[in-house]
């Protein structure tokens, strides 16, 4: 899964309970990270970890795939939240793509 199908699935009204279900995620989780694998690129493509399993690792190897943190997703849900506020709610799925991932690797 790609970034922009991400915010695309929640923009949308995707729940994270579907979401965790359908990616075989522990709901139970303390915290899911959502990570990128290496080389980080805006169409890279995503992994979604338990802290459990990564122990909050900048970096984290599965199946020798070296995926870089982005942020959890305790982030990624209140972004989300806030891009559909009557403030952010006209900019495009792209866009809000485009701002997490600058985030994700200039601010984080």
């Amino acid at each position: 899964m790609k970034l922009l199908e991400l915010v695309k699935y929640f923009r949308s009204g995707g729940s994270f309970k579907d979401f965790c279900n359908e990616e075989r995620i522990d709901l139970d989780s303390e915290v899911v990270e959502i990570y990128m694998e290496e080389p980080l690129d805006l169409n890279g493509n995503l992994g979604f970890f338990e802290i459990e399993k990564t122990e909050g690792a900048y970096e984290f190897f599965n199946n020798n795939i070296k995926y870089i943190n982005l942020f959890d997703f305790y982030y990624f849900l209140d972004a989300i939240e806030d891009s559909n506020n009557d403030v952010n709610k006209e900019l495009s799925d792209r866009k809000i793509t485009e701002i997490l991932y600058e985030y994700a690797i200039n601010d984080a």
